[in-house]
């Protein structure tokens, strides 16, 4: 298959490695990353696969199949400089993971503004880019409509991904998205010193929390015990890899977020994403105290009276 990947962020890359075990890749992205992909390159090379190109957005629109691996902050406006939404029959996957600032819309309200229901699918679940870069086995959830779209992402998938097809698209959205603010919170926690007792606890009422919010949309409760909802958030809350982690530990050291942004160099979802779910919530009426202090947390607030807040409530 000719699959054409929006996105050439580390996700992105890493998607183009996996996918080009059976498949032919390229990737469209506004920065040269051609270096980048040598390594890449050279692995498939070995297994005597086509090499990973970087191309134009026109060139990129000629494939049949889709990856879109771009920051939620900017689907929106990227949407509306495409033609992919004209593109008939078009199999499209989506590997963005939050939820938009301002609006609080969700990566499938935005998607669907511009493309058919039918022919969008979601991937979810526990993955580091640089694990999957270098072949090592995960497990991931191919979420649709329509189970005939997903199997069909799942047959392109190489051997060391196992996928699952699942039909809940709002809920493994929502789990991929508030697991990164959950893991901010878990990086505050191993910042201050306060011991695996609190990581626990932490952990296991921020499942609950993110399952509340979930079903409230209509989300299924099976979604969040899965791999989508608990194993996405075990991983991303418990490793220096993940990039909203290491947004907790800064924020621990009372680091100015400017700072801390500056020394990950790159984007670390949860902190737009804490502050769309609190606004959410206040108009929902939903009760999200981790994602409340978290966001008050990147206002300002000290942790350690965020903390004290969570053990009076």
């Amino acid at each position: 298959m000719k699959i054409t990947i929006f996105g050439g962020g580390a996700w992105g890359r890493a998607l183009a490695f996996a996918l080009g075990q059976k498949n032919e890749i390229s990737i469209v992205s506004r920065r040269d990353i051609t270096p980048m992909l040598t390594p890449l390159n050279k692995s498939l090379e070995q297994k005597r696969r086509p090499p990973i190109r970087q191309c134009t957005h026109k060139e990129g629109l000629e494939a049949e199949i889709f990856v879109i691996a771009i920051s939620v902050q900017a689907l929106r406006e990227w949407f509306t400089q495409t033609d992919l939404g004209q593109k008939k029959g078009a199999k499209i996957l989506i590997a963005s993971k939050g939820i938009e600032e301002g609006s609080g819309a969700f990566v499938s309200e935005i998607a669907q503004n511009f493309l058919p229901k039918e022919n969008i699918c979601f991937l979810a679940g526990p993955s580091f880019a640089k694990e999957v870069a270098m072949s090592l086995p995960c497990a991931l959830c191919l979420h649709a409509d329509d189970a005939r779209l997903a199997n069909a992402f799942a047959d392109m998938m190489p051997s060391f991904i196992k996928p699952y097809v699942k039909d809940d698209v709002i809920g493994g959205e929502i789990a991929g998205a508030y697991k990164n603010v959950i893991a901010i919170a878990a990086g505050i926690c191993d910042g201050l010193g306060l011991g695996q007792n609190a990581k626990a606890s932490l952990l296991s009422r921020g499942l609950v929390e993110i399952s509340r919010f979930g079903e409230y949309f209509g989300a299924k409760l099976q979604t969040f015990l899965g791999l989508s909802g608990a194993g996405d958030l075990f991983l991303t809350a418990n490793s220096l890899l993940s990039r909203n982690y290491r947004v907790g530990l800064g924020l621990a050291q009372n680091k100015p977020l400017e700072l801390i942004l500056e020394e990950l160099g790159e984007v670390a979802e949860g902190i737009k994403t804490s502050k769309a779910i609190t606004q959410i919530a206040q108009r929902e009426g939903i009760y999200t105290p981790i994602a409340t202090e978290v966001q008050a947390i990147i206002g300002g607030k000290s942790p350690l009276e965020s903390m004290e807040a969570l053990m009076k409530r």
